[in-house]
């Protein structure tokens, strides 16, 4: 039986990451909810994953955070992109498409 969540490649959840906050300023919760619903509940990140890539990211100075009250009434760190992170944004999809590109051309190979 195949498992709903989906291991995600190694450096694929920074391109994700930085996606979901370019459609909106959105809290870290948030970024795991909108990636779950998106994908269909295929990829489901875990905090131990998600509050490191927010941290690494916010320090690579792609995302910038900003303390402000959530719709659950709570203080909450609401990300934003920042003109880095749309252009790492954009060479990230372009790589991606290159490389699943390729992966799709070799599944395509007759056995």
């Amino acid at each position: 039986m195949k498992s709903p969540k989906a291991d995600i490649l190694q450096g694929t959840l920074d391109m994700l990451i930085l996606k979901i906050v370019a459609l909106e300023p959105i809290h870290g919760y948030g970024i795991a909810q909108s990636m779950k619903r998106l994908s269909r509940d295929v990829i489901q990140v875990q905090q131990g994953s998600l509050y490191p890539a927010l941290h690494r990211l916010e320090e690579r100075k792609w995302l910038q955070a900003e303390w402000r009250e959530a719709d659950s009434g709570r203080e909450a760190k609401f990300y934003t992109l920042t003109k880095a992170g749309r252009k790492q944004l954009k060479d990230e999809a372009s790589e991606w498409e290159r490389l699943s590109d390729a992966v799709w051309v070799i599944m395509q190979a007759a056995e």
